[in-house]
This record gives structure tokens, sequence and C-alpha cells, in this order.
């Protein structure tokens, strides 16, 4: 990998605020673009929101929160999560499940599905409220960079995000 490869993940993992992120983005989205019809399999983890150029507090990255997306593109599934980190993290989370297609070398379609909250698991079940998603306009992801490591993404509504592949395994049957 490149130095401004190694210098992102970095500032990613340590310092998820600084200042540089954004250049070394625009830099690596340069010299390591994705290919999608060669590179797609990588799209397929759980994935963590490190940076985004968001304003937005859900879609920023917040050393209390977890903010996951979970990506079973083979399956057409995708979901995000937003829980607290650490052990409370796993009592409940905001959830939205979409459906994935991967469109062109660099484009993810996007249809949110379900959203809602789940609650913790009491025997076999799980208390959750969830409800139908009436998208009403299209959702897309532009995947610039990916690798075993770093994704860096455009979404349809002008944000950035740079997401780490974290070591767990993806089960979409499962709650994160």
């Amino acid at each position: 990998m490149t130095q401004t490869h190694d210098r992102l993940i970095h500032l990613l993992r340590e310092e998820p605020a600084s200042s540089e992120i954004q250049g070394l983005v625009s830099t690596l989205e340069q010299e390591q673009p994705a290919d999608l019809y060669v590179d797609g399999p990588l799209l397929r983890g759980v994935w963590e929101l490190r940076w985004s150029s968001s304003r937005q507090p859900w879609l920023r990255q917040a050393p209390w929160l977890e903010n996951l997306q979970i990506l079973d593109p083979d399956q057409g599934q995708g979901r995000n999560c937003l829980k607290l980190a650490g052990p409370l993290g796993a009592l409940a989370s905001i959830q939205v499940e979409a459906a994935l297609e991967v469109v062109s070398d660099k484009r993810v379609e996007v249809r949110f599905q379900r959203g809602g909250w789940k609650g913790p698991q009491l025997g076999r079940f799980r208390l959750q409220l969830m409800r139908e998603v009436n998208q009403s306009f299209p959702a897309w992801l532009d995947i610039t960079v990916l690798d075993q490591e770093l994704r860096i993404c455009r979404g349809n509504a002008g944000t950035t995000f740079a997401l780490l592949r974290r070591p767990e395994s993806v089960d979409m049957t499962k709650d994160s």
C-alpha cells in the first residue's frame, strides 16, 4: 500500500477528527480507484464508519457510538446499525435494512426496506419495533476506494464516508 493509504488508515484508527483526512481521501481516490467489477467481493463485510463529511450527528464518527454497515452484496442485502459503544451497545440499536445491487464499476444502488429499534434478546425472542421504509428517492453509493481494510464512498446526497473493515463475519440473520 502507499504512504497515503497507510497515513489515512492510521488517522482513521487514532485521530478520526483530523483535518488531514479530507485531503488524504481525495488523494487516495486518485491513487487507488475502486473497480467493483474486479474488487466487488471486498464489499462483503462489517464496516465501521470512521470519518464523514456530513454534519449530521448520526453520519459522523463519535467515540461513544458505533456506526456500522453490514454488507452482503452477493445476497443483495445490507444493514446500517447505530448503537452505543461498549457493553450497553448489546442492549439496543437503531437499524435500517436495505436491498443492494452493484449497478456499475463504482455504483451500488440502495433500496431501504425496513428500519427501527431493535432491543435486547429475551430468551428466543428479540424486542423490536421495525417499520417498512417508504423510500421516495433513489439512493446510491459510489465506491471510490476499496481494499481489505478501507472503503471510501460518496453518497447520493454528496456526503463522503471513510470506513474501516471490522473482523466480524457477515451473518445477515443476526443483529449486530
